[in-house]
């Protein structure tokens, strides 16, 4: 079983941090379970298979879905009814395949220990930007029992048609609540593994720690502003340090 280990940032005197958590290949991989559900999903909105897929890094579901339809050329208008109708179908199918995730999908290695470890911070606040939809993406995380130290209440999610940057920021303003106080982008991380959120967390205005998942080298993540690049998770007390030298500026 792996263990929380508490590291110096435990000592540290009290910093507000908002921890932020891309879910898919960071977190988890559920990609077949993923798949098919949007094969369903889009088939059954348009009409059409889905033959041609794209890239989901550093995408949202909403993004995915007009890049769907101009891709396999569908004879339907995109919008936003549409893609409402995408959307509940997609839910729909993965909460079908909700069975099938631990048995075809799995937890990244660490990934339950570095996030009781990011806990442990004094005044850490963690929750997660994701491009899948509330449900599925709370679907995700709970059936690898990620969700306990995570705040989902305050997440950004793919049900609404805003890239991860506004998503990110988004939640920078609005994490504390009506009236609450703002998240500074010194005070804000964005843990991940794609290029993409990268780029997107330097533009929505917070920390991008990186984490090699095989999407991208150590040279590219670099390149596009990660702070500090992980070889993976399955050491807490680095993810720990991390976070702490990426809000300690």
């Amino acid at each position: 079983m792996e263990s929380s280990p508490t590291g110096p940032s435990c000592e540290e005197s009290a910093i507000s941090r908002l921890v932020l958590w891309n879910i898919d290949l960071t977190l988890l991989d559920v990609g077949q379970v993923m798949r098919a559900a949007y094969a369903e999903a889009f088939e059954k909105v348009t009409g059409e298979p889905l033959v041609y897929l794209t890239s989901a890094a550093g995408r949202t579901d909403s993004e995915m879905f007009f890049e769907f339809c101009a891709r396999n050329y569908v004879d339907v208008e995109p919008d936003n009814d549409i893609l409402a109708e995408f959307l509940a179908a997609l839910e729909e199918s993965f909460g079908n395949r909700s069975g099938e995730l631990l048995s075809r999908g799995r937890a990244t290695p660490g990934a339950a220990a570095s996030l009781a470890a990011v806990a442990s911070m004094p005044d850490t606040v963690q929750t997660v930007v994701s491009g899948s939809t509330r449900a599925n993406a709370t679907a995700k995380l709970v059936a690898f029992g990620l969700d306990t130290h995570l705040d989902l209440s305050i997440g950004g999610y793919g049900s609404v048609n805003y890239p991860k940057s506004s998503l990110i920021q988004s939640i920078r303003l609005h994490a504390s609540g009506e009236g609450g106080r703002v998240y500074t982008e010194e005070e804000t991380v964005f843990v991940t593994d794609s290029v993409p959120d990268v780029r997107a967390a330097v533009i929505g205005g917070a920390a991008p720690v990186a984490v090699l998942s095989g999407s991208a080298t150590e040279g590219q993540l670099r390149e596009a502003g990660a702070a500090a690049v992980l070889p993976d998770l399955t050491d807490p007390r680095a993810v720990m340090t991390a976070v702490h030298q990426a809000t300690a500026r």
